[in-house]
Formats: structure tokens, sequence, C-alpha cells
């Protein structure tokens, strides 16, 4: 029996309304054990709790979850959340997909919409789950005290189960479920302080619902959708963003079998087939003629590069400020010596497994529509298919997929493969599944932006860091991800700056300001956002004065984060994990370590590589990575430990292998043969610490990622003396900085 102090009957009649229909329960992920059986011809009937909750009278437990599941377990966590509250037996849980409603499912960190990202999905619900989890409970012994005619103060809960310890008698949650009166009003909860709850299910390392069904290959993918009647399309898009279609030669593709129309589009030309392969055919049997008006003609990579470090180190062009504190350039003028450095990064592709796809049904009147895809926002799926189709929003139904990795391709405003299958439906008068090819995925990506980081810092006479100035030039993120927040964000772009403030540490005067060129290159967040960057620039930058004083650079990172204990405690034992001690006998042996720390949205984490570089080719070598991190409360303490494994994978290829080129604004990769991601024989040996403290969980999913990069040059910097300022790391670029000794790579 479970009696957490927070189970005690608690009073109200105020708060959210539970008064509201959720319809039928269908299309479950499955129950998080075995439900026991009913007695012989029972039927079990179902109480609509609040909109979060179900509940069965034989005892199971219907939660909806509201965030996209990508792999990354909030499938599996926000429901856990919930149970813990209500007390339910998990073993009776069942978990569904939560339909598109921003009113009921929106996640009040990301504008109270249906949009998995930024690793918001815990950090958002997570007092919402508690409260709502809370009321059901008191729900649920406020109806058992009525029928067992005891005071509501003497009951107890144990999981699925009421109690009254004093008669030796319960109720269970399905007993209880046959007879309940739901209020219309839901109770005033006050939730206990996390620095004093006791949970029973959070914080343990309870199972992922989502895992046994994949080993057994059971989920379904939109790619696996099939509908009666169901035929292919595929979309040749313009190569340049904005480039319109000035004639389309359709003679060849209309001519191969299987091909059953040809539709042109605004921003390019589908094929619609009775086979896919005969869609890709066809598409590739086009022949048009591309306007040449489009911003991205004549964009190159080396060109962007050029232009942005001109920006850079022009200090009469100053940008939008995205964190201003003090004054920093009479703070620089004062400093007794002043440091600066110029960082880089290419664009770089999400390379997600499942290939972009969708399948919509519009209605031969062409009023309505319904689609299967997997996205990371519900609302903008629906609203862009609304949109493109000219109807109204309640007209389009979403079935809502498992996602087979998302990085934040699946998240943009524009979901443009979502459109592709509505826009091809209506012409087709039939359902239609469109899947981009990974040459379509990587040709037509939205990377993330090319940028160049300028950063100057002021030091006193004691050697102590009192200016920081981050100039960061890059292409504009947020016009492109989401035009409507870009418009009322006043140029303050939060997609490509994130990650240059620096609150943990002690620097009193900082600004960090912004200038977003209009490329004409098509961008997004990608795992990290602009924190990938900005962290490499910055952890570099750390690093750099460190050595410049002659001091080691951990006690540099400690002696910065004075007034962050939670951040010198990640850091401290990521050393101590490390062996940061032997750093000299290590580097006898061709190897070095490198360390990085970031405060990425109050979730500390820091990072120790050990590298090993063969000079002849300039191939570096990541042999262990040690990464601790403190997220508050770590829901699933297990999970947190893959999330960070995956990040630091992800991290791993944007340090050393992942570039995409752009030659006339087009795109120069075009699969994984030229656009080289970690292979398991680049795998580093993974040490992880979750460093769990009683805080509001701040996140996981994608933390570790920005560390990887500084943490792996400032390693190289130690055991070569050359410093590389480019993100990523390529074998050629390496040679470059050894032959020249200055890491100084254009």
């Amino acid at each position: 029996m479970v009696d957490h102090g927070r189970r005690q009957f608690m009073t109200g009649a105020a708060g959210l309304t539970f008064g509201i229909a959720t319809g039928t329960i269908a299309g479950s992920i499955g129950t998080a054990g075995d439900v026991a059986a009913q007695p012989a011809g029972a039927q079990p009937r179902s109480r609509t709790m609040n909109p979060w909750v179900t509940l069965s009278t034989d005892g199971t437990v219907t939660i909806m979850s509201a965030a996209s599941e990508m792999g990354q377990g909030s499938l599996t966590s926000l429901p856990l959340v919930l149970a813990e509250e209500m007390d339910a037996d998990w073993s009776r849980v069942r978990i569904v997909h939560a339909p598109p409603n921003d009113a009921i499912y929106g996640n009040p960190r990301m504008g109270n919409v249906m949009y998995t990202a930024g690793s918001l999905a815990v950090t958002g619900y997570f007092t919402m789950m508690r409260q709502f989890g809370a009321q059901v409970r008191w729900v649920l012994v406020d109806n058992a005290a009525r029928r067992l005619g005891v005071p509501a103060a003497e009951l107890s809960t144990q999981p699925g189960r009421v109690l009254h310890l004093a008669s030796g008698r319960s109720l269970s949650f399905g007993e209880i479920a046959v007879f309940a009166e739901v209020p219309a009003k839901a109770p005033e909860i006050a939730l206990e302080p996390l620095d004093t709850v006791r949970f029973r299910l959070v914080g343990r390392d309870v199972g992922r619902i989502d895992v046994p069904g994949k080993v057994r290959g059971a989920p379904v993918y939109s790619i696996d959708v099939q509908q009666p009647g169901m035929v292919y399309g595929a979309i040749l898009r313009e190569p340049v963003e904005g480039a319109s279609v000035v004639s389309v030669d359709d003679r060849a593709a209309r001519a191969i079998e299987g091909v059953i129309d040809v539709v042109r589009l605004k921003y390019g030309v589908g094929v619609i087939a009775d086979a896919p392969w005969a869609a890709f055919k066809a598409k590739q049997a086009l022949k048009v003629q591309w306007g040449r008006q489009a911003t991205g003609w004549g964009f190159s990579t080396e060109k962007g590069f050029e232009a942005f470090a001109a920006i850079a180190r022009d200090d009469s062009r100053q940008g939008i400020a995205w964190e201003s504190q003090g004054n920093v350039r009479k703070a620089l003028q004062s400093a007794s010596s002043r440091f600066e450095r110029e960082y880089r990064a290419d664009y770089a592709y999400h390379a997600q497994m499942e290939p972009l796809n969708s399948v919509a049904s519009v209605s031969p009147d062409g009023t309505a529509c319904e689609i299967w895809c997997g996205t990371q926002s519900q609302t903008f799926a629906v609203a862009a298919v609304a949109d493109a189709l000219g109807i109204a929003r309640e007209r389009v139904k979403l079935n809502d997929m498992m996602v087979g990795g998302g990085f934040g391709r699946r998240g943009n405003r524009d979901t443009e493969f979502i459109v592709d299958s509505a826009l091809l439906s209506r012409a087709a008068k039939r359902p239609v599944k469109v899947t981009w090819t990974r040459e379509d995925d990587v040709k037509n990506g939205r990377f993330r932006p090319l940028y160049v980081n300028r950063l100057s810092a002021g030091l006193d006479a004691g050697g102590r860091i009192v200016a920081w100035h981050h100039k960061v030039v890059s292409d504009r993120v947020l016009p492109f991800a989401d035009p409507v927040r870009a418009k009322a964000s006043k140029g303050r772009d939060n997609i490509a700056m994130r990650g240059t403030e620096i609150p943990s540490y002690d620097i009193p005067d900082r600004l960090a300001e912004g200038i977003h060129p209009d490329t004409g290159i098509r961008t997004a967040p990608l795992r990290a956002i602009g924190v990938g960057q900005n962290c490499f620039a910055n952890e570099c930058f750390i690093d750099e004065i460190a050595a410049e004083r002659g001091v080691d650079p951990v006690d540099y990172r400690l002696a910065l984060l004075a007034r962050t204990p939670r951040a010198q405690a990640v850091v401290r034992e990521a050393a101590r994990m490390a062996g940061w001690e032997r750093r000299a006998a290590l580097e006898k042996q061709g190897r070095a370590l490198g360390v990085a720390y970031i405060d990425y949205t109050g979730s500390h984490v820091a990072a120790i590589a050990e590298v090993s570089v063969d000079r002849p080719s300039g191939e570096v070598k990541v042999h262990r990575i040690w990464c601790t991190i403190d997220c508050g409360v770590a829901v699933q303490p297990d999970n947190v430990v893959a999330q960070t494994e995956s990040s630091i994978v992800y991290g791993l290829g944007l340090a050393l292998t992942e570039q995409i080129l752009v030659a006339d604004g087009q795109v120069q990769q075009s699969n994984f043969y030229d656009y080289r991601v970690p292979r398991m024989s680049d795998m580093p040996e993974m040490i992880i610490k979750v460093m769990p403290t009683p805080n509001h969980p701040t996140g996981a999913g994608q933390m570790a990622t920005p560390l990887v990069a500084p943490a792996i040059a400032n390693a190289l910097a130690r055991l070569t003396g050359a410093r590389l300022r480019q993100q990523p790391m390529l074998p050629a670029r390496v040679r470059t900085a050894l032959a020249e000794g200055t890491g100084r790579v254009a």
C-alpha cells in the first residue's frame, strides 16, 4: 500500500472544467501491462473523468498523450506523470494519441498549440499532467467516500484502489467507475512541492510503452497506411525556394506505364500513378523550365561565408539584440585586454530515418479531407491542409501516426509533404500516398543555416571576463519555420539565436545580437536549433581564453559558474568520471580530453570527449564521451540516458562529417553516400550520468548535441595545438589546421 502525503483528500470546487466529452476512445497504442480478465459475459463500460482520462469498469485507465512520439519516449513519460498523481495501476494503463484540439491539448510552452519540439514536451505538460491526475484521484476518493459512508479525509489510495484502513474496506477504480459522478468543474488541488514529493512511478525506470510493439514490428507508420482505391504520388519540386514553373514537357512522363495524371502545382509538378515506382520514374522524366526570379539563384556556400564574415567583422553593422545586459561596448573599450575569435558552421540536413510521407483522402466535393501522417505538430498539419484546400480546419481529420524521426523536419508550419498528398488527392479524387525519396528529402531539405559567429571578450587586469559580445550572422530561420511568429518577433530569430545566451556564466556585461540576411535558402529548426552552433562558438571561445591565460579549462569554467551550484556539480562530476587529472598521461598515448558545458533552458549538461587524430589523413576518432545531465526531475531516468546517447550520436555527425553544399542556389548532396552520417564503427563509448534534482523538468531530448563539437575541438587543440573553428571538422580542414598550426579554416 502506498500512502504518500500528497495522496490525502483535498477539497475545492473551482478550477478546470471536467465536462468536456472526448468521444469514443480509439486507436490505442497498447497497455503498460496485462489487464485482468472480466467475469464471463460482463461488458466493461467507460466513464470519462476529464479530457485526458477515461476509466473503464474493468479497471483499465485510458490516458491521452498530446505529444508526438518520435522515438523520444513522450508517449510514455506524459501519461506516466498523470498516472502517478492519479495513483493508477500502471499495468492497467492504455495510451491513446490525443486528437487535434489546441484548447484542451495544446502545450503551454509552445504557445498552446500541439507541437512537439525543443525538448519541451515533459517541460510543458508536466504540471498540467500532475494537476489532471490529482483531480481524477480527488473525484475517485470523493465518490468512494459517499459509497462507503465515511469522511473522505479517512481514505487513502494505492495503485488502482481507494482504501479505508480503519474498516479494512476498499474499492477498486473499476468498481468506482460503475457509479462515479463527475463534477462539472474540476476541484482545486494544491500539488505537493517537488522537493518534498515522493514519487512511485516518476523517477523510476518504467519501461516505455512503445518498445514491445516496435520489437515485434507492430506500430503502423503513415508509410504503411493503405486505403481502398489508393494511388501514389511524387513531386518534382522547385530546385530553389520560390522558383516558379515556366513550362512543363510531360510527354515522356505520361508515357510511362501506370501513370494516371500529371498535375501542375505552384511549387512544382506532381505525378499520380498506380505504383510508387511508376510515380518516381515519371517524376524523373519530367522536363521543367524554372523561372530565375527566386532570391536563392546564384547563391553558393562559398559566397555565403564570404558575405557573412564581412558583416560579422564590420563593427558598424549592428544586429537585433537577443540578449543584452549592461553596456558591452563601453565595457570592451575600458577592458584591460580584448580577445576575439570567429567560428563557422556549414548547412546541415535533418537525416531522419523515415522519409517524408503522407496519405490524404479528399472528399469528392473537395470540402473535407482525412490525412494519415507522422507529424511534430498536429496543429500545423491540420492548418496547412485546410489552408491549401481552402476549407475549414474542422473539415480536416488527422490520424496521428508514429513518427520515424523528426529532429525539426516534421515540425515546420509549411508541412509541405502533407500538403503534397492533399493537393494530389483533390486532383485524383481518390486517396493518394505521397512518399519522398531520400534524394527528394536531401535536395529539398530545410537545413540548419550557414553560420558565422564573431565573439569578443573584455578581460580585467586579473583576467576575469567583464564583457562578452556575441555577433551572429546566419540565414534567417523563423520566417520559414513559423511566419506568423516571425512577424510578431520583429526580427528576433529565436531559432537562429538560441544558445547565444550564457545565463550561468558570471559575466556582468553581455550582448548577443543577430543579423539574418535573406539568402533564399530553405532553413528550419534542426535538433538543438541555433544552440548547436552558438554553443560551439561559446565553448571553444571559453577554452581559448583559458588557454591564453594558462588556466585549466575545467577550473576556469568552475570559476565562471561559482554562482550556479547545479552547473558546477555537472562539470565536476564529468571531470571525475573522465579522470581529468590523467590528461598528461593520456596525451603521451596520442589522445586528449576536451570539455564543454551548457545551460540549455535550465538543463545543466557537461561533456568530456577523448579523441585522437590520424595526422596524415586528418581523420578524427572519438573514443569516449562522458556526459552528465541535470534536467530537474527525470521522469524516466533510463530514457534520459537513451536520449542523451542519441543526442551525442547526432552531435557527432554534425561535428565531424555532415555538410550540405549549395551552388547556384541548389543543394549538391543527394543521399547518404555523399551526406555522411555516423556509422556504427564511428561510435564512441558513451558514459552517461543523470543527476536529477527536485526542480521542474527542463528537457533532455537534445541537450547534449551542442556539446559534442566543442568538446572534440577543445580536445584536438590540446592534442595538436591547432584550433578547429568550423563545423564539420572534415579531414581536409583538420589537415589544413595541422599544417598551419592556427586552426583558422576558411
